[in-house]
């Protein structure tokens, strides 16, 4: 039996339908009370698991208080270690003593840091480097968890994906394809970066794969598509997919940056200026795994669910 926290979230929905279709037994996990669901309340370092913990082998850790742009917190760190960090040990600790084999957690490209210079990707063996309390925590937590499980002798497995996309994304994702929808000109012809994504497919097919998978046990794993894209790139793949033709500009970058910054959205420009590059070789040679999506499935079914999520909503 497979718990998995977050549930109802982006990817814990996916991961559910996906171990539904492979017929793997799981336990969805919720705040609040669902149909098919079994209701936790509020996760925090108080949090009895004991009954959502019961024939529990391996829990998927997909639970967190996720990154957020408009930070209302008095203190951020404290608030993301409250939740990403003493309320994931908690749980951790308790499936260690329910009898649970392994605990695979969830955690964030961001603790390796935010952006990468050309030639140089990310590895899960580079010292970590998080920038922001979101990545501080998911850093802390991993830290946390490997040495519970060095203490209980329950296996860890901590991933690190980049930004997910499918069907259902909102955010940044969702407003590229609502810019690609519209057909205006984008001034992003020049911007030669590089970004890893992952495909919600690929990062729940590795999922399943670390609850059972023995060379994964006590790793860290990066994860992505392996087919790195520049924005204009994935405007190019998302208009295509959408069946229209991207209209870029070749404006300099150097430019867009400097109007971003007097506009007071230089982190935003980063976001979708700068490279953010994964390298995983390690997770291919260590677990055999191969991303079962390519980009372009992805972006086609990402695509075809805001067209028509898009066509309900009218």
């Amino acid at each position: 039996m497979i718990l998995v926290t977050g549930a109802t979230g982006f990817v814990g929905t996916a991961l559910c339908t996906d171990l539904a279709t492979r017929g793997i037994a799981f336990r969805p996990v919720s705040r609040l009370a669902k149909p098919g669901f079994h209701a936790i309340g509020e996760i925090h370092a108080g949090t009895d698991w004991s009954e959502a913990l019961i024939g529990v082998e391996t829990v998927v850790h997909l639970a967190a208080r996720v990154h957020v742009m408009d930070e209302k917190a008095v203190d951020p760190l404290a608030a993301f270690r409250a939740a990403n960090v003493e309320a994931t040990v908690n749980l951790a600790r308790q499936a260690a003593a329910s009898g649970a084999r392994r605990f695979v957690f969830v955690s964030s490209i961001k603790v390796n840091g935010e952006a990468t210079t050309p030639g140089r990707p990310f590895t899960a063996e580079d010292r970590p480097d998080p920038l922001d309390p979101y990545g501080v925590s998911k850093w802390e937590a991993e830290q946390a968890l490997f040495a519970l499980g060095r203490e209980t002798g329950m296996e860890i497995v901590a991933i690190r994906p980049p930004l997910v996309y499918g069907p259902g994304v909102k955010a940044n994702f969702a407003s590229l394809m609502r810019l690609a929808r519209r057909g205006l000109p984008l001034p992003l012809a020049a911007v030669a970066n590089r970004r890893s994504l992952v495909f919600v497919g690929n990062l729940t097919d590795f999922i399943i794969l670390c609850t059972h998978e023995q060379r994964a046990a006590n790793r860290t794993f990066l994860v992505s598509d392996d087919d790195d894209q520049s924005i204009s790139q994935l405007l190019r793949g998302i208009s295509n997919a959408m069946g229209r033709k991207a209209w870029l500009l070749p404006v300099p970058p150097r430019l867009l940056a400097i109007a971003a910054s007097v506009l007071g959205k230089g982190q935003a420009a980063q976001r979708l200026l700068g490279s953010l590059q994964l390298d995983i070789g390690e997770t291919r040679r260590i677990t055999g795994w191969t991303p079962p999506f390519s980009t372009a499935e992805g972006l086609a079914r990402t695509v075809d669910a805001f067209l028509q999520q898009d066509v309900r909503s009218t």
